[in-house]
């Protein structure tokens, strides 16, 4: 049989490996649906399909082979749009190329026995299969790297200007203090300002030290010790206060909430729910976090009110790098806060999930194991 009819008569069986395959080479923790793991290999396959049932001389071969051919607009078009999407849901460009070099062996493992004697024709049609394939790979991680190019542009625009205002603060300040005739009154009102731009860099530094050592395979260290998370949730409110001076923050303590964790950690992790719950949230009803235990689990929750996040966002916040528009439609903060949130959690042993509607708000539930650190484990890290 053609290896064109081949995979317009067994798409479905090709797809289902595809699939299959996609879905053991996700990103750890993904929540891929079925269509999304699938994506655009349909249209992939049959754009391959039909270049593979067009004559093609051999000028047109030796051009497609370095790239220089513009036929199959279909396979360009449909590999971009499936690489773009693969950035977007954290696969790496390995994993990307994985699912090529699995789609080739797929058809060929599956069409070849149905070839009775491999013929020129047959060889002839492997090799523009593969020219095909290596064609929609090359899109797609063309696609796949502009997108990520773009992602890190938006990245150090935002910091940019996260950063300038701080420092434009810190020096306007400066400025001020020189001047004569600064009453106390004022200076203990600068002080405070410039506390609160100092605390602000700090968090943007924290953030971005614990994304670098994430991306460096490394992982976020955690250094556990006994100590109280309740001491830590009021440590973080003293955080996010300073910094969102007009918002209101309530805490709510119930049991015992001491256990052996990272306790600078656990604060930075508290921090950042608690500011991005002041970002987003109104300002009428405030945040407010709560903290209880329940048995060998410490359960903490912040919640805000306000715009519920979208559904089709709920899991796109913990991503790094991605920032949802606020009314305005512009970025508000390096998006990093909520990933490196989640990530100190999972470096405890617990996890940190979201829940989002106007009836109830958007609550940031965090479980954590009373015990992260084992006594072997505190043993290792002394």
């Amino acid at each position: 049989m053609q290896l064109s009819r081949f995979i317009d008569s067994d798409m479905e069986a090709i797809l289902s490996d595809w699939e299959q395959f996609a879905r053991r080479n996700a990103p750890e923790g993904s929540r891929m649906t079925h269509l999304a793991l699938r994506d655009h290999a349909a249209e992939i396959l049959q754009a391959v399909a039909l270049d593979l049932s067009c004559p093609q001389s051999d000028a047109e071969q030796l051009a497609k082979s370095q790239g220089d051919s513009d036929d199959a607009p279909g396979l360009r078009a449909s590999s971009a749009i499936h690489g773009a999407l693969r950035q977007s849901n954290d696969y790496s460009l390995l994993q990307l190329s994985a699912e090529f070099r699995a789609l080739r062996a797929t058809v060929l493992r599956l069409w070849l026995p149905t070839v009775r004697e491999v013929t020129e024709t047959a060889m002839d049609e492997m090799v523009r299969f593969n020219e095909a394939i290596d064609q929609a790979l090359a899109q797609s991680i063309v696609a796949y790297s502009e997108r990520e190019n773009l992602a890190r542009d938006l990245f150090l625009a935002v910091l940019g200007h996260d950063l300038r205002s701080p420092l434009a603060n810190v020096a306007m300040i400066g400025e001020l203090l020189t001047r004569a005739g600064v009453s106390a009154e004022q200076v203990q009102d600068l002080g405070q300002r410039a506390s609160r731009s100092a605390r602000f860099m700090n968090h943007m530094v924290d953030d971005l030290l614990s994304y670098t050592r994430v991306q460096m395979g490394r992982g976020i260290p955690t250094s556990p010790v006994h100590c109280d998370i309740a001491d830590l949730v009021k440590a973080a409110v003293d955080d996010a206060g300073a910094t969102y001076p007009r918002s209101r923050f309530d805490i709510a303590v119930a049991g015992d909430l001491r256990g052996t964790f990272d306790p600078v950690r656990i604060q930075q992790m508290l921090t950042n729910l608690l500011v991005n719950a002041a970002q987003h949230g109104d300002r009428g009803p405030g945040v407010q976090i709560e903290a209880r235990d329940e048995a060998d689990t410490i359960v903490l929750r912040v919640i805000n009110h306000g715009r519920p996040v979208p559904e089709a966002d709920i899991e796109r916040i913990f991503k790094p790098l991605v920032q949802l528009p606020d009314g305005d439609s512009r970025p508000t903060s390096l998006g990093l806060g909520l990933y490196i949130a989640r990530e100190i959690a999972t470096a405890h042993g617990g996890s940190l999930e979201v829940t989002s509607n106007a009836e109830d708000g958007t609550v940031f539930e965090a479980r954590l194991p009373r015990e992260h650190g084992s006594a072997a484990t505190l043993a290792a890290s002394h």
